[in-house]
């Protein structure tokens, strides 16, 4: 990635609708080569395309879960299919996973960690932070389900779980069970 890559990609950052003639126009080059750079990029994996929603300016509630886990791929592979999760790293340190979980409702939240972290036999700690603001805009790519499933991605269902049948949470998103309004 030289100079010129960079500056491309400091013009699409700033601005992901900017057309390619106007990043020619901008780095006083053709707009072929500008296409051409920008497919390779894309082509390497440097550079994607997020479709998502602002986070910022809804009114989820987002949290940060710290874990320590005997096997981290475990909880990871387990929430990657969970529609609350926007992401989970593995980490160095004492906690060696971190999981941001987003919903309407932060009970809801709460009763997916009691339920799927703080009871699993793998987790020995768990730190539970709300986030109050984004200092930034943040974009997520929120997973959603046009057609529910009668049963979570991660095997649950919704009306056998206690959190749900005494209404503290509202099911998972991607089910006909669940009572939220978005996704």
């Amino acid at each position: 990635m030289d100079r010129t890559d960079k500056r491309i990609i400091s013009l699409l950052m700033e601005n992901p609708d900017i057309s390619q003639s106007e990043i020619a126009s901008h780095l006083k080059m053709s707009q072929p080569a500008i296409y051409t750079r920008i497919r390779r990029l894309k082509n390497r994996g440097i550079i994607n395309s997020l479709v998502g929603v602002n986070l910022k300016k809804t009114e989820l509630h987002i949290a940060k879960i710290e874990i320590t886990a005997k096997d981290p791929q475990k909880i990871t592979n387990f929430f990657s299919r969970c529609p609350m999760c926007l992401n989970g790293l593995i980490t160095s340190g004492k906690h060696n996973v971190c999981l941001f979980l987003i919903s309407e409702k932060l009970r809801a939240i709460e009763c997916c960690v009691d339920h799927n972290i703080r009871k699993n036999p793998e987790v020995s700690d768990v730190e539970f932070n709300v986030v109050i603001n984004p200092m930034k805009d943040w974009i997520a790519s929120l997973k959603i389900y046009p057609e529910k499933l009668e049963k979570s991605p991660c095997g649950k269902i919704c009306p056998k779980q206690p959190c749900y049948q005494i209404e503290s949470c509202l099911g998972c998103p991607a089910t006909i069970f669940y009572r939220g309004k978005f996704p």
